[in-house]
C-alpha cells in the first residue's frame, strides 16, 4: 500500500470508488485475474463501488512489465472484440446493480480523441524521464543487448496513468488496486492525480499466486486456464482446483473464493485431520467454479467428475460429452468399426496389440463403464455414448475418450 493510514481512513471515510484495470491480450482472461477481481468484489461487499476498467487504449500499446521483448500488436477490431468477450466475464464477478453497482468502461473512451500535442502537454510534463528510466524493467530491456525498449512500451504507464487522473475526474476514484507487477504504473498513476488535481490517491497491490512448491500458478495439463467456458470448461476448471495441493488449498480459498473465516478454517482443519478426504479441495473446486460458470457450470462439473469416478457414465448428457471432447481428458479420433485392440494402441492405452489383448483378458479394460471381455469388438455408432462418443478406462483411474470420425 502506498499509504496505510491514508488508505484506511479513506476508505472508512464512506463508499469509495476503486478500480482495477485489465488489458485484453487474449479473449479471455485467466484464472490469476480472479485475484483483483474478488478483491474489488470484496470491496464492493464491504460498500464500495468497484470500477473495472478494459483496455481498449493500453490493449492497442501493450504493458512491458516483467516482459523481455517486445509484444505483437494487435487490431483494434480484434482488441474490440476481447474488450467485449472479457466484460461479460467481469460483469460476473463485480455486481453491477444495486446500491453500489460497480461498473465497467474502455479506457478507449477517453483515449480515441485525445490528440497528441494535448497529452504531451497535459500529461507528459509531469513525467521525468530519469525517474522512468530506473525502473527495473526499463533498465533490464535497456542493458540486454540487442534488446531495447520501443518508445510505444515506454509512454505505457503515462497512458495507465491517465486511466487514474480520468477516473479521479469523471467517478471521484481515488483508489487503484492490482497485482505487484503493477506497481510502478500504479504509483506513476498516483502522482500523476496528485499533481493534476491536487488530491490524494491511493495504492494497494496484491502478490501474484504462486503455488508454495514454487511452481506456476494458472497453467493445467492442457495449458493456461481461462475464464472462457468455451476455452477451458467447467469440468477441466473444476478439476484444476480440485487437484490443487495440501500446502495450497487453503491459501487458494483465501484468495478464490468469498467464503468467510469460519468456513475456511473448518476446511484448514479437515486438510489436518484427514487430508484423505480432500474436503478442502472440493469445497474450492466448487466455491471457485460457481463464480466463474454459476450452479449450472458448478453442477455439470461434479455429475461428470461422480459419473467418471464412482458412477454410471452413460448417465452424462450431451453436453458433459462436449466438455470432455473439449479438455476433460485426453483424446483420439477414430473411424466407426475401428477394432479395440487398434483403439487402445492409438489412445498409447497399450504399447501393442498382444498387450492390448492381455489387458482385455486381465479385466483391465471397461468401455463406456462396462468391463470388456471380446477382444475382437469393434467401435460403432449404435453403442456410442450420444452415437459418437465411446469411453475408454484402463484399470481404475486412467480414462480417454474415443470420438468416432463423421459420427
Amino acid at each position: 500500500m502506498s499509504d496505510r493510514v491514508g488508505l484506511d481512513e479513506h476508505l472508512a471515510s464512506g463508499s469509495r470508488s476503486v478500480y482495477s484495470g485489465f488489458d485484453p491480450t487474449a479473449p479471455s482472461l485467466q484464472v490469476g485475474n480472479l485475484v483483483p477481481l474478488l478483491m474489488l468484489r470484496r470491496l464492493q461487499l464491504a460498500g464500495h463501488r468497484p470500477i473495472v476498467v478494459l483496455g481498449g487504449a493500453t490493449g492497442a500499446i501493450g504493458d512491458p512489465s516483467d516482459r523481455t521483448e517486445e509484444r505483437s500488436l494487435n487490431t483494434f477490431e480484434t482488441i474490440d472484440a476481447w474488450v467485449q468477450s472479457i466484460g461479460r466475464q467481469v460483469s460476473r464477478i463485480v455486481d453491477t446493480e444495486g446500491s453500489n453497482a460497480g461498473l465497467v468502461v474502455n479506457n478507449l473512451e477517453w483515449t480515441r480523441d485525445l490528440d497528441v500535442v494535448s497529452f504531451l502537454r497535459d500529461v507528459g510534463k509531469h513525467f521525468s524521464v530519469n525517474a522512468m528510466i530506473q525502473r527495473d524493467f526499463v533498465r533490464s530491456r535497456l542493458e540486454r543487448e540487442g534488446s531495447g525498449i520501443s518508445y510505444t512500451e515506454f509512454s505505457y504507464a503515462l497512458l495507465q496513468a491517465f486511466d487514474f487522473l480520468e477516473l479521479a475526474r469523471r467517478y471521484d476514484c481515488e483508489v487503484q488496486l492490482g497485482g505487484s507487477d503493477q506497481w510502478g504504473n500504479i504509483v506513476a498513476g498516483i502522482d500523476l492525480v496528485r499533481r493534476v488535481l491536487h488530491r490524494p490517491a491511493y495504492a494497494l497491490s496484491m502478490p501474484l499466486a504462486t503455488k508454495r512448491d514454487g511452481s506456476k500458478f494458472g497453467k493445467s495439463a492442457a495449458g493456461a486456464v481461462w475464464l472462457d467456458a468455451e476455452r477451458t470448461s467447467p469440468y477441466a476448471f473444476y478439476q484444476f482446483w480440485l487437484n490443487s495441493a495440501d500446502a495450497d488449498v487453503g491459501n487458494f480459498l483465501r484468495c478464490f473464493t468469498l467464503l468467510d473465516d469460519e468456513a475456511i478454517d473448518a476446511a484448514d482443519a479437515s486438510t489436518a485431520d484427514h487430508p484423505e478426504r480432500r474436503e478442502a479441495q472440493r469445497l474450492l473446486a466448487a466455491e471457485a467454479t460457481r463464480l466463474v460458470h454459476g450452479d449450472a457450470g458448478v453442477s455439470s462439473a461434479e455429475r461428470i467428475t461422480a459419473a467418471l469416478f464412482d458412477g454410471d457414465v452413460r448417465s452424462l448428457g450431451a453436453d458433459d460429452m462436449a466438455q470432455l471432447e473439449r479438455d476433460g481428458m485426453e483424446r483420439t479420433e477414430v473411424a466407426p468399426g475401428t477394432g479395440l485392440l487398434t483403439a487402445l494402441t492409438s489412445a498409447r492405452l497399450a504399447n501393442s496389440n498382444g498387450a492390448a489383448r492381455r489387458l482385455i483378458q486381465g479385466k483391465g479394460i471397461h468401455l463406456n463403464g462396462t468391463e470388456v471381455a471380446d477382444p475382437t469388438l469393434r467401435l460403432d455408432t449404435a453403442d456410442a455414448l450420444h452415437g459418437r462418443f465411446h469411453l475408454l478406462r484402463r484399470g481404475r483411474k486412467n480414462w480417454h475418450l474415443l470420438v468416432l470420425a463423421g459420427a
